[in-house]
C-alpha cells in the first residue's frame, strides 16, 4: 500500500470527522490540479489491472452466494447479526449458501464466539486472522477464500448491525436477476435512509462521498457504503492483489475498479441504522487515507489511460437505482 502523509495538523483526540473534512479540502485542490493537467483523458479511465472489457452475459455464475463478515470486537453484536444472515439467506437461497466470518484476532471474545457459531451451522465458516492490517485486508480475505470455493456472488456487510440482514436479499437479487453486475446498499439513493447519526457525522459522511464522486467522475450516490452484492467475476476481474486501500477508502476503490471495468452497478436504497453496541472502528488514520487515496486513485488511473496504445476512451459509467420496499427496522435485543 502506498503510504500516506502523517501531517502536523493531526493532533491527538480531534475527531475524526473533523480531520477528514480538513483532508477533503486539501484533497480537493490536489484533484483539482490532476484534473486541469489530465483534462481530456475522459472519464472513469480504466486504473492499472482491471480489465477493458465486461460480457454482462458471462456474469451469471452458478455457484452459491458467500456473505463475507469481517469482524473486530464485535461480541455483543454477532450472534444476533449471524442468525438474521441465516434467516435471509435461508428463504433467499433454499439451494445453498455460506456465512464467512472474518476475525481480526479480537481480543473481546468475538473468534470465539464465531466458532461457536460455525460448530452450529453447516453454512457458517471462520477465518481467523492473526494480523490487525485494517478492513480492505480482512474483506480481500475473505474475497479470496469465496472465490477459491466456487462462490457465484459474494455479498459484504458490516457485523455491527448497520446493516439490515433482510436486505441481503434485495442485494442478491439485483445481481442474480440480472439488473446489475454490483448491487450496493445506498443510504443516499432514493429512498434511503439513515438512523441516530449526528448532523456533523451526517455532514461528513455526504461530504465525504461527494468528494470522491467529484474526483472520480462516477455518477454513484453512496460511494463509501460497505453493503455490496458482487458477481463473483467482478471480484475475478478488479485485481485484488493491486488493491492499495485498508480502510473505508476501500469501499470507493472497489466500486472504482468495478466501474471502470465496464461493469453495471446498481444502487439499492436501504436505511443505515447506526450501532448500538461497541465502539465505531473509525480513527484519525483512516480519516487521512480516506482523504488522500481518492486523488491517487484518479491519478493512477488516467496514468493508465494514458499509457494505453489503442487510446480508446470508455463512456462515463452508468449506475441505476433499484426501488426500496418496505421494511421495519431491523429487532435489536
Amino acid at each position: 500500500m502506498t503510504a500516506f502523509s502523517r501531517q502536523a495538523w493531526i493532533r491527538p483526540g480531534r475527531p475524526p470527522y473533523l480531520l477528514l473534512l480538513c483532508g477533503l479540502g486539501t484533497g480537493a485542490a490536489i484533484a483539482a490540479s490532476g484534473a486541469r493537467r489530465g483534462a481530456g483523458a475522459g472519464s472513469a479511465p480504466l486504473p492499472s489491472g482491471a480489465s477493458q472489457t465486461a460480457d454482462p452475459s458471462a456474469l451469471r455464475a452458478t455457484g452459491v452466494p458467500w456473505v463475507v463478515l469481517p469482524t473486530f470486537n464485535e461480541a455483543e453484536n454477532l450472534e444476533r447479526i449471524v442468525a438474521a444472515v441465516l434467516s435471509t439467506l435461508e428463504q433467499a437461497a433454499p439451494d445453498g449458501f455460506r456465512v464467512l466470518i472474518v476475525d481480526d484476532d479480537s481480543p473481546d471474545g468475538t473468534g470465539a464466539i464465531a466458532d461457536s457459531l460455525a460448530a452450529g451451522h453447516p453454512g457458517i465458516e471462520v477465518l481467523h486472522r492473526s494480523e490487525r492490517e485494517g478492513l480492505g485486508p480482512a474483506y480481500i480475505a475473505g474475497f479470496r477464500r469465496a472465490l477459491a470455493q466456487g462462490a457465484g456472488h459474494v455479498l459484504e456487510m458490516d457485523a455491527d448491525g448497520s446493516h439490515d440482514p433482510r436486505d441481503l436479499a434485495r442485494l442478491l437479487t439485483a445481481v442474480r436477476g440480472g439488473s446489475a453486475d454490483l448491487a450496493l446498499g445506498s443510504r443516499y439513493a432514493t429512498g434511503g435512509k439513515i438512523s441516530n447519526w449526528s448532523i456533523l457525522r451526517r455532514a461528513t459522511s455526504r461530504a465525504g462521498c461527494w468528494y470522491a464522486r467529484k474526483v472520480l467522475r462516477l455518477d454513484v450516490g453512496d460511494l463509501t457504503g460497505g453493503f455490496k452484492c458482487f458477481a463473483a467475476e467482478v471480484l475475478e476481474a478488479i485485481d485484488l492483489a493491486s488493491v492499495r486501500s485498508c480502510g473505508y477508502a476501500f469501499q470507493v476503490e472497489l466500486t472504482y475498479r468495478a466501474l471502470c471495468a465496464g461493469y453495471r452497478v446498481h444502487e439499492v436504497p436501504i436505511t443505515f441504522h447506526d450501532r448500538e453496541h461497541g465502539c465505531s472502528k473509525m480513527n484519525w488514520r483512516i480519516a487521512v487515507e480516506a482523504a488522500w487515496l481518492v486523488p491517487q486513485l484518479r491519478r493512477d488511473a488516467d496514468a493508465a489511460h494514458r499509457t494505453r496504445a489503442s487510446g480508446r476512451r470508455m463512456r462515463p459509467a452508468r449506475v441505476d437505482f433499484l426501488p426500496r420496499s418496505s421494511e421495519e427496522p431491523l429487532p435489536r435485543s
